[in-house]
């Protein structure tokens, strides 16, 4: 692809996933929202995304309720679908997860202990850290794991390191109902992460998107595939809603991530530039290329 502006083209591209809790049998979350269904148009949506993803990060709650079959229908509908993309596929636990079948279901282990993993995509690391607590919504990073994560982080990764779990490190000041479930003792991880690669920090568990930093480092927090929390939401404290799921892309610069929310509805039309102008722009002059999408009087503009 051609550089039209001041920026190379980024060095890896990651798909930022959440919250598909898929519930067992195929039923319908609260009766109405069809989980599956809206996996699948991640997936659509995911597909037109050019350039295609280097990895496919899931940021937990993958099952509603941990029921084996919801991990066989998750697996069944994304790892072949990312295989067509060619790109890997990153689990991490979520509140509503259960270690012993989500590491049956989705990696095939009878490990039912801590869920952490590490992955190498192309010279980037992603670190899946489980924060989940047995029996439990809110998060925690035992000592045992953040000796674990340090020990990882002492060798640098060739091109830097992305944290991927499920409760984020950061103030919750539009769904304050989420301070009662947040990641519990956030300085102790910060304490192992500063210092080191790390570069971003992806979680979901709010079903809302958003962002901060976190000990020096950029957060990102995608919204969910299945339903959304409102973050304005009048007359209740806490409001689920059946619109705004979205997923987020993650491009990675030498220097710099680049977070984008991608809808999973496209919306309604009002404007359109067609893909002939694309494949002009790969052939034209820059120059020409300039003039033509800068001026006001050019026929892209008119």
């Amino acid at each position: 692809m051609r550089q039209l502006g001041q920026y190379a083209a980024p060095r890896h591209a990651i798909a930022h996933l959440s919250d598909p809790h898929l519930i067992g049998g195929g039923g319908l979350h609260y009766g109405v929202v069809d989980n599956v269904a809206n996996l699948r148009r991640a997936l659509a949506r995911l597909a037109a995304v050019r350039p295609a993803p280097q990895a496919l990060v899931f940021t937990g709650d993958l099952a509603d309720q941990a029921e084996p079959d919801a991990y066989a229908t998750l697996r069944s509908i994304v790892e072949p679908a990312a295989a067509e993309m060619g790109a890997v596929v990153i689990w991490t636990m979520g509140n509503h997860d259960e270690r012993a079948p989500y590491a049956r279901g989705l990696y095939d282990s009878d490990d039912d202990g801590f869920q952490d993993r590490v992955h190498v995509v192309d010279g980037l690391r992603i670190i899946a850290l489980d924060t989940s607590v047995p029996g439990y919504h809110h998060g925690v990073l035992e000592p045992a794991q953040l000796e674990w994560l340090a020990a990882e982080l002492a060798t640098p990764a060739e091109h830097g390191t992305l944290l991927a779990m499920h409760h984020p490190p950061l103030p919750l000041p539009m769904l304050r109902a989420a301070e009662l479930i947040e990641l519990h003792d956030q300085q102790a991880l910060a304490d192992v992460v500063t210092g080191t690669d790390v570069r971003g920090i992806l979680a979901g568990h709010l079903h809302l998107s958003t962002w901060s930093t976190f000990a020096g480092v950029p957060v990102s927090v995608t919204s969910a595939s299945c339903y959304t929390s409102d973050p304005a939401p009048v007359d209740r404290f806490v409001s689920g809603v059946d619109t705004n799921q979205a997923f987020t892309m993650v491009h990675a610069y030498d220097d710099r991530l680049v977070h984008t929310l991608v809808p999973l509805e496209r919306g309604v039309e009002v404007s359109q530039v067609g893909t002939d102008i694309a494949e002009a722009l790969e052939t034209i002059p820059l120059e020409q290329a300039f003039e033509l999408a800068s001026s006001k009087t050019s026929q892209f503009n008119n």
